[in-house]
């Protein structure tokens, strides 16, 4: 058990996992990939094993858990904490921490609203000719998005440094089950009006087919590349920010995020189990920290950098 985020941040890579369960019920809908279906697998000694969220999935899933839709912002909590948010005009907002490529989403960086661009271009334009520092990088980063050094960015235009503006994720998480069977059922969507209608148009009886797994276990894996974040040189301050912020993202997404979609709705098998510090515990030092790290002057000012959409 990790107990506070000195202890968290002493081990070069925190690796844990939470077992858990179908919140109701035994079966549970996985997440499908096109031309694919669910992603099935055997193991070495001929477990069956199914992926029921893949590491770009939950990467998502991580930062949106920041986010209160309620209020439009960040959670109380984060209030302080840098991102960029896109006016997409007539009152419709996105931010970096929504978006799936995060600070690399063609919302900011294709905007012909430049001012966030040309910034950017300014930041990196010493490695035009000469190899990317990437220390400096999550600097950057880490300045408009701190986010996006847990869950990486690649800046994949040829203005910045010629697509060569990269970082690898910090924090990695996946879910996955073994010994899964196939719970095959099924339906008919009803037309009481016209059961012969035009099926092809939405009218008629449409039988349907619904595929579901049941697993003898299911387990949450979540690691954190304490080395990778040590790595960058960003300061003390900065690299307890990025452990606490990592380690509340996932406390949180145990807490209140495991409704993945509707027919799968996951609980946490045994709480005392988790080996990361409390939820109450990481809200209580994180405002210190998100302040601390804005008096070092390791973040933009204001913190929330606004960018126009337009075409």
């Amino acid at each position: 058990m990790y107990a506070d985020i000195d202890q968290a941040l002493s081990v070069p890579t925190l690796r844990f996992e939470v077992e858990l369960e179908p919140a109701q019920g035994t079966r549970f809908q996985p997440t499908n990939f096109p031309d694919l279906g669910p992603a099935t697998y055997s193991r070495p000694d001929g477990t069956e094993m199914l992926l029921v969220e893949s590491p770009q999935s939950m990467a998502n899933r991580l930062e949106e858990v920041c986010w209160n839709h309620e209020r439009a912002d960040l959670h109380d909590v984060l209030t302080g904490l840098p991102y960029v948010r896109i006016n997409l005009g007539n009152g419709l907002f996105t931010n970096s921490i929504l978006e799936a490529h995060r600070l690399n989403s063609p919302y900011i960086l294709e905007s012909s609203d430049k001012t966030f661009m040309t910034a950017l271009i300014q930041e990196f334009k010493e490695f035009e000719m000469s190899p990317v520092d990437v220390r400096k990088v999550a600097r950057v980063v880490f300045k408009y998005d701190p986010n996006s050094v847990l869950h990486g960015v690649f800046f994949a235009k040829s203005d910045l440094a010629g697509g060569r503006i990269r970082l690898t994720r910090a924090l990695s998480s996946f879910i996955e089950a073994e010994g899964v069977n196939v719970a095959e059922s099924g339906g008919v969507k009803m037309d009481v009006v016209n059961p012969r209608g035009d099926t092809s148009k939405g009218f008629g009886h449409v039988p349907f087919h619904r595929t579901e797994f049941t697993a003898s276990r299911i387990t949450a894996y979540f690691s954190l590349d304490n080395a990778l974040i040590k790595g960058y040189s960003l300061g003390e301050t900065a690299e307890k920010l990025l452990c606490a912020l990592a380690l509340w993202k996932v406390r949180k997404f145990l807490d209140s995020g495991l409704r993945l979609r509707t027919s799968c709705d996951f609980q946490v098998k045994d709480r005392e189990k988790i080996e990361i510090p409390e939820l109450r515990y990481l809200e209580e030092i994180l405002p210190g920290l998100i302040k601390k790290c804005a008096e070092e002057g390791l973040f933009a000012m204001p913190p929330v950098t606004e960018v126009q959409w337009k075409q």
